[in-house]
């Protein structure tokens, strides 16, 4: 189960993590998870290059030991790389020491200080230790381009009605959602470029919150 549009309620007793990033200007922060996937990430650079887009990619580190060559053109298309674990562990149900070190695992090759929790799982006990060292991005949108019962059309129709200022959105690159994504991605651009929006990458300080 998961909710589109993050529930105030957990934004509130999870302050510490990063849900959105309030903004005076029309920003819009796009974010994609579990690559980088040779058959599909590149496709999105081209789409985030024609529309002179940037965006925030959280990389599970056994992808990108298989693919360094991805993990450099995204970082020389100027944008942001984060953490999202070596193996995509679950977090609340992993020890925390294991936790850590598959993080720090990952991190000996991003070298980055944000971190995602894979599937959004994480303890406090986590979050207290992983503060100290990077800042934890979640969400404020999760449009579903995972869910088998989420079309490509709807997708596109959830990502334009939940997204607005400050919005931090996650799609998916990896091979099950490469269809829904391309279709829902270039029309979602455009949409909100229209209405006058930047996107941005993901530029906070370690253990700076935009709040």
């Amino acid at each position: 189960m998961y909710f589109v549009k993050t529930l105030k309620i957990v934004s509130l007793i999870y302050r510490s993590l990063i849900w959105e990033i309030p903004e005076k200007e029309k920003i819009i922060y796009l974010t994609f998870d579990d690559g980088p996937e040779e058959k599909f990430t590149p496709e999105i650079l081209q789409i985030l290059d024609r529309y002179k887009a940037k965006a925030t990619f959280f990389c599970v580190g056994e992808n990108s030991k298989k693919n360094p060559g991805i993990i450099q053109q995204i970082i020389k298309a100027g944008h942001a790389v984060g953490n999202h674990s070596y193996s995509h562990l679950k977090g609340n149900r992993t020890n925390t020491e294991e936790f850590i070190n598959d993080i720090k695992k990952c991190n000996d090759i991003l070298k980055t200080k944000l971190f995602r929790p894979p599937y959004g799982k994480i303890s406090r006990r986590q979050i207290k230790r992983l503060k100290e060292d990077y800042n934890i991005i979640m969400w404020s949108v999760i449009p579903g381009d995972f869910d088998d019962k989420v079309s490509k059309e709807l997708l596109l129709k959830r990502s334009i009605k939940y997204t607005k200022q400050g919005t931090i959105i996650v799609f998916h690159d990896n091979i099950k959602t490469k269809e829904k994504v391309l279709y829902a991605l270039p029309k979602f651009l455009e949409h909100f470029i229209n209405m006058g929006y930047n996107f941005e990458k993901i530029n906070i300080a370690c253990n700076q919150t935009p709040y």
